[in-house]
């Protein structure tokens, strides 16, 4: 069979008085038989191309399925005299939210059976469900497309009767009002971006709901949350630099909203309430890493602000829980995430973790009024486990641990270690966090799987996957290259990869492929690279500076096309986005983009083996950049190496809805793996 050939049609784009040529324009046009077609026609070559591995894949499928309890329940937890937990039950794809008033040995009261609501849709998707204070209602938000724009439906939990309200085109979140009639919900606009806050009388049409505050600024979007103390409902406003926070009591819809601190550019600020001052996370007074200050409720203007954990070089506050009787903040150093436990007389001490690379956060913890402390603990090598610490006996008990089935799974067998790669400039180091099994020998035979993001601050941490053991236990080293563009490393490890130092995310991430092989972890014919949507962007980026670098590559949901995007100010996510990557429209930014943009710098030259992913409805990452990407590939690259692009037709930006149909995914991007070491090794 051969591969799909797309059809070229000239458009010329030009801005500063530079032309750009892009044949494969005409792919954004979702309603074209044509685009279908080609589409369709890439999902079948890309089956026949992975023909030989469909027994495989099926192997990888039942396997990763089988290490997964069928049966699986969320530890519960208390909140307004019921306990809450969610539960799956064997030989269905969708959970089931249920509550226990009182006790956990009371009888189970089914909140909302996803399983019910999903029959006859081919995506289903539950965004939030919420309770009202009287405990008598309950909001639950739903998405049938994978456009992650959400209907919000409600329904009596005394009768089980769904009520005729029905809200359209959210984000999928509701607040309620303490007097249990009215929500407040988000709008989204045409490019998806949430612009405007509503507030919906339950018994009345949606179109008499009244707009509470229109987001005007098209590089911010809005947010609606209710404080722990449940006392004030809180509308934020952010980009990616500036935060503004407006607020009402949750008793008192009609009352005026105040605000806390008004938008500055590069303040950013999160708020928390507890008895009569709003705790404040935030990077005031040039605290990079960010510190929290206090603000009395009646004045609360940043001039007002005291501080409570000063700004320390080095350390960056991720977050904080507040108690009566103690103050606990999550704070990352030395790019290792710490819980720090602060009591009443100001003595502090942190929680002991042993693993050379993991990830620790503060968990659920709905209650002031305890010395229980809820957090979550996991590594490359440990499952995820819920712990109870008792801040006053400094006692832990493990209250849940994932559970990994098929008897085969011992964390004894697995090695994890952090490393770190010098940069190309002499100065930075880039840490790599690693886990192999322990039969693994090192060697320029052996296979090792590079992992990256590198944007928006995000930080990807070391963390256990079910899912990863399939091709650890077939000889894979595993390894996140901790790049910059996220906070592994502090607030400043984000900032110098952004903007006009973007390629720093790029090449961190080459120095470290290069490491790993000057080290023996791998050679250049066994490394291999995958990244999704930001991280597409990454290992798309790599491969037109270092094309042979890596064997293979799985792009998954990438962002390849940026200038063609950043321009189009109509497309989800581009307007808010200026503070990231830049504005285009700016020449500066337009040239240092396209220097970059992997779609832009496709050339007539050898290229590694690839697999691209997309979904037909993804938000995030259009599907036709990844398509317009593949033909340019097909036309333009010179060697003979696998080039396959699948879309998934009913699916958007987070692949397959239900609990397992995900995992062919990743079955057929381990399966795509193992054929390209197999082929090495003929």
């Amino acid at each position: 069979m051969k591969a799909p050939q797309a059809k070229k049609i000239e458009k010329i784009l030009e801005i500063h008085g530079d032309k750009r040529t892009d044949n494969y324009f005409w792919m954004n046009e979702r309603e074209n038989p044509e685009v279908i077609k080609y589409l369709e026609e890439e999902n079948a070559y890309a089956d026949f191309v992975m023909k030989d591995t469909e027994d495989l894949q099926e192997e990888l499928f039942e396997e990763m399925k089988s290490r997964y309890k069928k049966d699986d329940e969320s530890l519960p937890y208390f909140f307004n005299g019921y306990w809450y937990y969610v539960r799956y039950e064997e030989g269905k794809e969708y959970p089931v939210f249920c509550r226990k008033i009182e006790d956990l040995a009371n009888d189970e009261e089914i909140v909302l059976d996803v399983n019910i609501l999903a029959e006859g849709h081919e995506y289903f998707e539950v965004g939030s469900v919420a309770v009202s204070p009287n405990n008598e209602l309950a909001s639950f938000s739903s998405d049938k497309v994978s456009r992650r724009i959400y209907s919000i439906n409600f329904k009596n939990l005394k009768t089980g009767e769904i009520l005729p309200d029905v809200i359209e085109n959210t984000t999928g979140k509701a607040v309620w009002a303490n007097d249990n009639e009215h929500v407040f919900y988000i709008r989204k606009d045409e490019s998806l971006r949430a612009f405007q806050v509503f507030r919906h009388k339950l018994g009345t049409e949606y179109s008499e709901d009244v707009l509470i505050f229109h987001e005007k600024d098209e590089t911010f979007d809005v947010n609606v949350f209710k404080t722990k103390s449940l006392e004030y409902i809180f509308i934020a406003s952010s980009s990616t630099i500036s935060d503004e926070h407006r607020f009402i009591p949750s008793d008192n819809v009609f009352a005026d909203w105040k605000i806390i601190q008004p938008r500055i550019d590069d303040l950013e600020y999160s708020v928390e309430h507890y008895e009569d001052e709003f705790y404040i996370i935030t990077n005031a007074d040039e605290a990079t890493n960010f510190k929290i200050v206090k603000t009395k409720i009646d004045n609360c203007g940043m001039e007002n602000w005291v501080d409570v954990i000063p700004h320390r070089e080095g350390v960056l506050l991720e977050g904080f829980e507040i108690f009566k009787n103690y103050f606990v903040i999550e704070e990352r150093e030395g790019g290792l995430l710490q819980i720090k436990i602060i009591e009443k007389n100001q003595d502090s001490y942190y929680l002991p973790f042993s693993d050379p690379t993991y990830t620790a956060y503060i968990g659920t913890n709905l209650e002031f009024d305890t010395e229980v402390l809820r957090y979550g603990y996991t590594s490359l090598t440990q499952p995820s486990s819920t712990y109870e610490f008792n801040m006053k006996e400094k006692t832990t008990v493990l209250l849940k641990q994932q559970e990994v089935l098929g008897g085969k799974f011992n964390p004894e067998n697995y090695i994890s270690e952090r490393i770190w790669a010098d940069s190309r400039d002499g100065e930075t180091q880039i840490p790599i966090s690693l886990v192999y099994h322990k039969d693994t020998k090192k060697s320029a035979e052996t296979p090792l799987l590079l992992y990256g993001y590198g944007s928006y601050g995000h930080t990807v941490d070391a963390s256990f996957s079910n899912v990863r053991l399939s091709i650890l236990d077939r000889g894979f080293i595993y390894a996140i290259a901790h790049i910059r563009g996220g906070e592994y490393l502090g607030r400043e490890w984000y900032e110098e990869g952004k903007m006009l130092e973007k390629k720093n995310t790029f090449f961190d991430f080459i120095d470290a492929g290069k490491h790993l092989i000057k080290g023996n972890y791998t050679s250049e014919k066994h490394l291999y690279a995958m990244g999704g949507s930001a991280g597409g962007l990454l290992v798309g980026a790599v491969m037109n500076y270092e094309p042979e670098l890596f064997n293979g590559i799985v792009a998954q949901v990438p962002f390849v096309d940026v200038v063609t995007t950043m321009l189009d100010e109509t497309i989800p996510l581009t307007t808010g986005e200026y503070d990231e990557w830049g504005n285009p429209n700016d020449e500066e930014y337009y040239h240092y983009m396209k220097d970059y943009s992997p779609y832009d710098n496709v050339e007539a030259k050898n290229y590694p083996n690839l697999l691209i992913t997309t979904g037909f409805h993804d938000s995030q990452v259009q599907y036709w950049e990844p398509a317009k990407w593949t033909a340019k590939l097909r036309e333009l690259k010179t060697n003979d190496t696998i080039l396959i692009f699948k879309t998934d037709m009913s699916a958007g930006h987070g692949g397959a809805s239900g609990r397992f149909e995900s995992l062919k995914e990743d079955a057929l991007e381990y399966a795509f793996l193992l054929k390209l070491e197999e082929k090495k090794n003929d």
